[in-house]
């Protein structure tokens, strides 16, 4: 959904101007933070126009105090300059200061220790666990009385427990939402094994599921209070709606804790929604049976830490667990399918010992939300002015054309929205920008953001327009969620993201907006205008058009994998394309290296030798290592000796590195790897000095794994082509005009 740009006039300023403004500027975050009057934004024409009369809410003032004492990780050390403009809160919000500063406190002063045990540090431990059980339904906005807090490794974990203890039925259904995250969508399999009939859909079609007349046995349902991927929140009384519709008419004053359990159950995932609002769930008269969240998503620390709130009074009714461990159990026989639960639902549920340190934690957690920042409707309100004048802002960013910059899903004036934003960028032809591209551009300019489906395919689907058929196609060209594809046939696959949290700031919005600016107002994408789509080439085989066509290979740093080279139609067959220079990969993911301007570079049937002949992997997966996962593969410089036949991996502060490049002197062992999906054989590098090198760089345990057939010692039985800098290459002409397939297989 698009919103018009704001109506406030603005001057424009030249993107010479606006660079030397930026330059000038002691902290280059802060340009447009405190300014009385509506700062003019401008690149080539161009326009930003958004009114400052839509404030932040900073608590009062408190805001920059509580950024600079409480979240140093920010900052650079000893220094107020910004070092990280994070927005990725949905994905997980930033640990207080104070928090774990009390922490190593209180381990350094008590003894957490095992609560099954009977001495006094470990009573102290139980005590302190069901005091944090207190806290948290506190926080929740409800009782012990009204529910038991039962604490998982995580929030999936705590979805996957509901859907265990559903009691379902013959004819039941396991009804879920569009928006549901991938963990509650994996409830399917359970209930399937149950012979549940399995409902997906939209979130106005649950109300006619759910009516008495479409309702045959026990079920679950199950839902977001908010949209992981766009930010679209949902009533929180579902429960009470369904309750109210399955009761008779003879039963309308008698409490429901006195009825039997209506067909329908009731797990609402929690877990995004809460870390900016408050729940309130004593506030619902019925409430759902189940409640997930997770602990570090609304903190910070600690990770490996979820909870499950179960309604007291649906507890009679719960189905049997599938599985039972640790102090779940207070009689079981040895040699007999026989066992007796403990009485207590919460010992009955937590499987072996807690993670009782990270539940310890959590008490410290508490005192530093509520210290700084008083409540979540205090949260609330400030998630909800920084979305706002996030939308504003970047509704009114403009290509001198009047096309929108951004592309933003959902955010309309039909729903109720959290402090999430989807987007995708678009040039200034309407063409949709990569947004891988635009989140390597953001990793260097500081900036956290999170791009891809988000986990939630019904969400993508939607937003993004792509069916069921087509995704199923995509999978089977070897295309993945995460892998290096984003924008196909000209529709993007996935999405960019920035979520906003407590500690959010202004200052936050407008370094993300002066990116925006400084990148992409006005931007044209190289060789792509509107008219030309970007075509595919998997497993080697580039999807080409009927007319001629030329392959520029990109000179960036992770435009190695085969997905990335770009097939674009030539307009006119007389296109030539003038080398400025030649830059290959010789490791994938890792820095490139530029061919000498006097050197003819061969041209094999793979494609430019020597590009892409290794990878760097782990031991326990099959996948080449990327940049995306590991960064420091940017710090692998290397080098090329064809004299010696030889390439030099050179690192900071390790001594350089030599393996040759012949493949008849390596000791190799076969291999499988997986490369976009498809499956080849590649060959590990048996070298104990070459492994401890990367192993050392990367601070990961790796090796090395190449293809022979892109080395010397098999080059030499093909035809090749020998390119150089002083040539052209032409549309008609050029060798890598025609579509080809190699035989081998190759990176």
């Amino acid at each position: 959904m698009h919103g018009p740009a704001s109506a406030s006039a603005s001057a424009s300023a030249s993107a010479v101007e606006y660079a030397e403004s930026y330059r000038e500027k002691t902290n280059p975050y802060a340009i447009y933070a405190g300014q009385a009057a509506t700062r003019p934004m401008a690149r080539s024409g161009g326009t930003v126009r958004y009114g400052v009369q839509l404030g932040v809410d900073d608590y009062h003032g408190r805001l920059d105090e509580i950024r600079r004492s409480e979240y140093p990780q920010l900052f650079e050390p000893g220094s107020s300059r910004l070092k990280t403009v994070f927005l990725d809160h949905t994905g997980s919000t930033l640990y207080a200061a104070s928090h774990i500063r009390a922490m190593a406190d209180e381990l350094l002063i008590n003894i957490p220790a095992n609560p099954h045990s009977q001495h006094a540090a470990s009573q102290w431990t139980h005590l302190r666990i069901e005091q944090v059980r207190d806290r948290l339904l506190r926080f929740f906005g409800t009782t012990a009385e009204k529910y038991a807090v039962v604490f998982t490794a995580n929030a999936t974990g705590a979805i996957r427990l509901a859907g265990e203890l559903t009691p379902f039925t013959r004819n039941g259904v396991f009804c879920y939402s569009r928006e549901s995250h991938t963990s509650v969508v994996g409830v399917r399999n359970l209930a399937a094994e149950r012979g549940v009939a399995i409902r997906p859909a939209d979130f106005d079609e649950i109300k006619a599921i759910v009516l008495p007349e479409n309702t045959a046995g026990t079920s679950l349902l199950a839902y977001p209070a908010q949209c992981n991927f766009s930010g679209q929140r949902f009533p929180l009384d579902m429960a009470d709606n369904i309750y109210r519709l399955h009761r008779s008419s003879g039963e309308e004053e008698q409490e429901e804790e006195q009825c039997d359990h209506a067909p329908w159950w009731v797990l609402m995932d929690a877990a995004g929604f809460v870390s900016s609002s408050p729940l309130k769930l004593d506030a619902l008269k019925v409430g759902p049976d189940f409640v997930a969240a997770s602990m570090y998503k609304i903190f910070g620390a600690p990770t490996g830490l979820g909870v499950l709130l179960v309604k007291r009074s649906s507890i009679p009714y719960l189905g049997p667990k599938r599985y039972f461990g640790g102090g779940t159990v207070a009689n079981i026989s040895f040699d007999r399918r026989w066992q007796e639960f403990r009485h207590d639902v919460e010992s009955r549920l937590e499987d072996g010992t807690l993670n009782f340190q990270a539940i310890v934690s959590l008490n410290h957690a508490l005192d530093a939300h509520a210290r700084n920042f008083g409540s979540l409707e205090n949260v609330s309100w400030h998630t909800q002015s920084v979305t706002k004048y996030a939308l504003k802002a970047m509704r009114a960013l403009r290509h001198r054309n009047g096309e929108p910059v951004c592309h933003i899903y959902g955010h309309d004036d039909g729903a109720v929205w959290g402090p999430v934003v989807a987007f995708n960028l678009k040039d200034v032809h309407g063409s949709f920008i990569g947004y891988h591209d635009v989140e390597r551009l953001a990793v260097m300019s500081g900036i956290a953001l999170r791009t891809g489906r988000f986990c939630n395919p019904g969400a993508a689907q939607k937003w993004l327009q792509f069916t069921t058929a087509e995704l199923i196609h995509l999978a089977s060209l070897g295309i993945s969620c995460g892998d290096e594809n984003d924008v196909i046939a000209g529709k993007p696959v996935g999405a960019l993201r920035i979520s906003f949290g407590a500690i959010t700031s202004k200052q936050d919005i407008d370094a993300f907006i002066e990116f925006l600016v400084r990148h992409y107002l006005n931007y044209t994408q190289p060789l792509s205008p509107k008219s030309l789509d970007k075509k595919m080439q998997v497993g080697g085989e580039i999807k080409a058009a009927s007319a001629p066509a030329c392959f520029v290979k990109t000179a960036s740093a992770e435009t190695t994998d085969t997905t990335s080279t770009q097939a674009v139609t030539a307009p006119d067959a007389q296109l030539h394309v003038e080398i400025d220079k030649i830059v290959i990969y010789p490791v994938k993911s890792c820095h490139g290296w530029e061919v000498p301007r006097d050197k003819a570079w061969e041209l094999t049937r793979h494609g430019l030798k020597f590009d892409r002949a290794f990878v760097v992997m782990r031991h326990n997966d099959s996948r080449p290592m990327q940049q995306k996962r590991y960064p420091r593969m940017a710090l692998i410089r290397p080098l090329i000796d064809l004299d010696r036949s030889r390439m030099v991996l050179e690192a900071p502060d390790h001594s350089p590195l030599e393996i040759s490049l012949m493949a008849d002197r390596m000791h190799l062992e076969r291999i499988e790897t997986l490369v976009c999906g498809n499956s080849f054989q590649a060959f590990r590098i048996i070298s104990d000095e070459i492994s401890s090198w990367l192993s050392s760089v990367l601070k990961v345990s790796c090796f090395l794994a190449c293809e022979p057939q892109l080395l010397v010692s098999d080059t030499s039985n093909f035809s090749t082509d020998m390119l150089s800098l002083t040539d052209t290459i032409s549309s008609i002409q050029s060798p890598l005009s025609a579509s080809t397939k190699a035989e081998g297989a190759s990176f």
